[in-house]
């Protein structure tokens, strides 16, 4: 039948079958690939929003909603350019800005490369999470799709339009970012719930860790499984072709992120936890983020191996923040941090032909370190002259709200989250 089919195609549609190229085809994946990344922001927001309470549901809807608009916005102006201009001293580019004219295959390229950076922007916002003023939020995510992340990913994988990123010369891996977007986007949530503080009760005086459940595990599971789709987008569009190893990088994409929620059910149980069903979320999510560095460097086994270590970090990653009275709301300084190190580290450990090479692992050691010391100093510069001057924690009042009121006059679930704390009729007022 098959054949039958493209017989007709062939007889009906001369200049069809014949027409496709190579560079069409490639062109074709990546545009789909993009379109994968993307549906990721909705996955970002249905889980970001589950792990918060309802009062702050359109607060997180919101920040993830507009981390794709005003992110891809500043990346086309002046991100694309950092990142891929022409990059002669290997430290930035220099070319690109604000592109309109090109082949047709630049802007396939920039399409795909907006989404990432969109991704790397939002990682900040599940860990600042309800008790972040919306307007400084997006002044954070401006700077770090326009400037942060471009700069650092200037280093690796820069040299589309001339030059060579000065990392990627000592042979540093990240096929697809678990530190060029990933860790990235951690460190600059570090340096926001550093400024930023707890939320109200997340701690007792005592430094005890209090438990403040999200509102919706179902959203949880649905924006898990929709992030586990965007991934294979992720990872396997960044062939940017079509060829033969797409199956292997999609392959070891899906063992890894199934390993890493057995590896963080595994950590639980073994340490008499009840395995919750949010922490195996981010399991796997710790999974996608580890694998995602050397998908197409490394066999199926070492994949899983990978994906299980990942899984294990996200837990041990967990408790650290609470010991350290860090309140990461979605835990995505664990998931995106600390499993990016682990996986840019395996990268390098299990890359085929060279395993255990020490000298490839110090490469890998030194790029992850230089992503830490780029991105989290500064950071921690712009939440803190944020805080100090637009105003980054909202009020004590807005916080027992709900931001939802309090930042955007709209209510997320308005059949029962009529609270004694603030008036109906006082939401057209504010509107």
């Amino acid at each position: 039948m098959k054949i039958y089919l493209l017989s007709l195609c062939a007889l009906f549609f001369p200049s069809l079958a014949h027409a496709a190229t190579d560079v069409d085809l490639n062109s074709a994946w990546v545009v789909l690939a993009s379109a994968l990344v993307f549906f990721m922001q909705a996955g970002f927001a249905l889980l970001e929003s589950g792990m918060s309470r309802a009062k702050n549901a359109v607060n997180v809807m919101m920040k993830n909603y507009m981390d794709g608009c005003v992110g891809g916005i500043v990346f086309w102006l002046v991100g694309f350019g950092l990142m891929f201009g022409a990059n002669a001293t290997g430290w930035y580019g220099m070319s690109h800005f604000a592109p309109h004219q090109g082949e047709p295959w630049d802007f396939t390229f920039l399409l795909f490369q907006m989404m990432f950076a969109a991704t790397a922007a939002t990682i900040a916002s599940g860990a600042m999470a309800e008790r972040t003023r919306y307007a400084a939020y997006l002044v954070g995510a401006v700077v770090i799709s326009g400037f942060i992340y471009p700069i650092f990913g200037s280093w690796v994988w820069s040299g589309i339009y001339g030059g060579q990123g000065w990392l990627a010369k000592m042979g540093f891996i990240d096929f697809a970012g678990s530190t060029v977007v990933h860790s990235i986007g951690a460190w600059c949530a570090l340096a926001g719930i550093m400024v930023l503080g707890p939320r109200l009760g997340r701690f007792a005086s005592d430094g005890t860790p209090r438990a403040i459940p999200g509102h919706n595990l179902a959203l949880v599971t649905l924006g898990g499984f929709i992030l586990w789709l965007g991934w294979f987008g992720f990872n396997a569009g960044s062939t940017l072709a079509i060829n033969q190893s797409i199956g292997l990088i999609a392959l070891n994409t899906h063992l890894a992120a199934a390993c890493g929620a057995v590896g963080a059910m595994l950590a639980l149980r073994t340490t008499s936890s009840p395995v919750l069903l949010s922490t195996t979320v981010n399991g796997s999510l710790g999974g996608l983020v580890g694998i995602t560095a050397g998908c197409a460097t490394m066999l199926p086994g070492f994949a899983m191996l990978t994906g299980l270590v990942a899984g294990v970090v996200v837990v041990l990653g967990m408790r650290l923040l609470d010991r350290l009275r860090l309140d990461d709301v979605v835990g995505a300084i664990p998931v995106h941090g600390l499993a990016g190190v682990w996986g840019t580290l395996a990268a390098g450990l299990f890359f085929t032909g060279d395993l255990f090479s020490w000298a490839r692992v110090s490469v890998q050691l030194i790029g992850a370190g230089m992503a830490f010391v780029w991105a989290f100093p500064l950071a921690l510069a712009l939440y803190f002259i944020l805080a100090k001057t637009i105003g980054l924690r909202t009020s004590t009042q807005d916080e027992q709200r709900g931001l939802d009121y309090a930042e955007h006059a709209e209510i997320g679930y308005p059949e029962f989250n009529q609270s004694v704390t603030f008036d109906g009729a006082e939401l057209t007022r504010r509107a």
